[in-house]
């Protein structure tokens, strides 16, 4: 896992062009989908939500992407994750190109308060209303603008990075487990750690009985060809990180404007894939190109 060290850095060649695709499924056990993902384009002029697939140029305005797995009884993961996507909607904009975010402490301290806010929220819906007592949601956060990759995160989804031209994938968000905490500092290896009966326990998440949650913040530069994946873990339980290699890579990027289409959904095919090996769990894929 990169450190904050990367806020430093000189700003690379400006990435000029994104290409995504999304795709979630409640998989072969759940009745019912608790997973949510998010894509946003947004400029001081005004906000958009972005389709399963397309294509957008940076130029002019930020992409946010994000992915939300959400706990509690009845239906109160489901809102718990919707309630969090949401909330990046109105939050997040107001942050458009400004220069604090060029520094490390402002990029954190606006990270910081737009999951604050989005705790907040959960907690008070959490507390007033007895179906969704207790409901609380992990969150994943990429925020593309010129050059770089922002993200944000706090559970256990997360955020992988493929270098263009490498066949090795970054986990770029730490796993806010115990087990994720034992991998971490060595005491156990990653096949223990896939197998391990207290993996999806969590010790941080947004909402719930968490008096207090800050997320893990970090920015890394953006280069062509380089790929994101955003992800609940109902994909990579399925999926081990060789196999997510060898499929996204699979993927040809298309520079055509895209209409939303089934043709090319590649976070699609990853999704079905995880849910034919496991299924087990809701899985959620967002793939994001650098073009």
């Amino acid at each position: 896992m990169p450190p904050d060290s990367p806020l430093t850095q000189t700003s690379p060649r400006v990435a000029a062009q994104l290409q995504w695709s999304g795709w979630t499924d409640r998989g072969r056990v759940r009745t019912l989908n608790e997973d949510s993902f998010l894509g946003l384009r947004f400029n001081a002029q005004g906000v958009e939500r972005l389709g399963k697939t397309g294509d957008s140029a940076l130029a002019t305005s930020d992409l946010v992407f994000a992915v939300s797995d959400g706990m509690g009884g009845a239906m109160a993961g489901e809102f718990a994750s919707r309630i969090a996507v949401e909330r990046i909607t109105t939050l997040l904009p107001p942050s458009f190109q400004k220069p604090a975010l060029e520094t490390r402490e402002g990029l954190t301290t606006v990270l910081n308060n737009l999951f604050v806010e989005i705790h907040r929220a959960l907690a008070y819906v959490g507390g007033s209303y007895e179906e969704c007592r207790g409901m609380e949601t992990t969150l994943s956060l990429a925020w593309f603008t010129p050059g770089w990759m922002r993200f944000a995160h706090v559970g256990d989804s997360r955020i992988y990075h493929l270098p263009a031209g490498s066949n090795s994938l970054v986990q770029l968000t730490e796993d806010d487990t115990h087990v994720g905490w034992l991998l971490r500092t060595g005491q156990i290896k990653a096949y223990e750690a896939r197998i391990h009966p207290r993996r999806h326990v969590l010790q941080k998440a947004l909402g719930g009985g968490n008096q207090f949650v800050q997320p893990q913040v970090g920015r890394i530069p953006c280069h062509s060809g380089d790929r994101f994946l955003l992800c609940t873990d109902g994909l990579f339980q399925g999926l081990t990180d060789e196999r997510l290699v060898e499929l996204i890579a699979a993927a040809v990027p298309s520079r055509a404007a895209g209409a939303e289409s089934l043709e090319f959904n590649p976070a699609r095919g990853l999704v079905e894939t995880s849910v034919a090996e496991d299924g087990r769990d809701n899985t959620t894929a967002l793939i994001v190109t650098v073009l």
